[in-house]
């Protein structure tokens, strides 16, 4: 498979609003309804759990999309880095959508995540409906069959058709013995750095280190040759 047909990305993801408690009234109850899935504890609540609302794209919202993509010349590889990142989610999906359609619409392209299958692609797709941002044919897989999906999903790959078994990218970095930086924040610590520390600058460095890594575990798992530290780049 030629890389540079490739998409690999990833996304972070935020509650539309800094807390429960600023939500409008209907957001309000239609979250209490999906957060009693989510209680575990007695003391749990609604507005506990908020933090959650992240992962579900009908109450979060995304913040920032970073991607990837491998340039080869000769025995020469580059990987470039990019990310869309903003407060203004329509303007950030509909800059990623114009990328998607100009340079990612061959029947020879394909995108690549991490559980991005069930996370990433999806969530995408969804809140371009929502924002009214026509999605892309990378992303669109409405009456399509399983084959004719152009999206790989390396925790699909690790997984060898073991349905229930989840492993994060962080995990797979590590059994396969590739660096991860030492400085990245928590997945679970992204709604806090941008709502409370508005540090988007900080979630983007954070999702394109995933990127960086993603790449990384996919050419591990492809037997290929890992990316030296001096065949990444950035890119506008």
């Amino acid at each position: 498979m030629d890389l540079s047909n490739i998409l690999f990305l990833d996304i972070e993801t935020v509650p539309q609003c800094e807390g429960f408690e600023q939500a409008e009234e209907t957001y309000q109850k239609l979250w209490e309804e999906k957060a009693r899935f989510l209680l575990k504890n007695e003391e749990d609540t609604a507005a506990s759990v908020f933090e959650r609302a992240g992962i579900y794209a009908e109450f979060g919202k995304i913040v920032c999309i970073s991607v990837g993509m491998i340039n080869q010349r000769g025995g020469e590889r580059e990987l470039r880095i990019k990310s869309f990142a903003g407060d203004d989610e329509l303007e950030l999906l509909s800059s990623f959508a114009t990328m998607l359609d100009r340079f990612f619409s061959g029947d020879q392209h394909l995108l690549c995540g991490h559980n991005g299958k069930e996370f990433d692609f999806p969530y995408i797709a969804r809140r371009m409906l929502i924002q009214g941002v026509p999605v892309p044919k990378i992303l669109d897989t409405a009456g399509k069959k399983p084959w004719e999906v152009k999206h790989l999903d390396t925790m699909q790959m690790w997984k060898f058709g073991d349905y229930k078994h989840f492993t994060s990218l962080k995990l797979l970095a590590h059994v396969f013995g590739l660096p991860t930086p030492k400085d990245d924040i928590d997945g679970s610590q992204v709604a806090g750095v941008y709502w409370q520390e508005k540090n988007l600058e900080r979630i983007v460095t954070y999702c394109e280190k995933d990127v960086v890594t993603l790449v990384q575990v996919y050419l591990k798992m492809t037997q290929l040759p890992i990316l030296k530290e001096s065949e990444i780049a950035s890119f506008e």
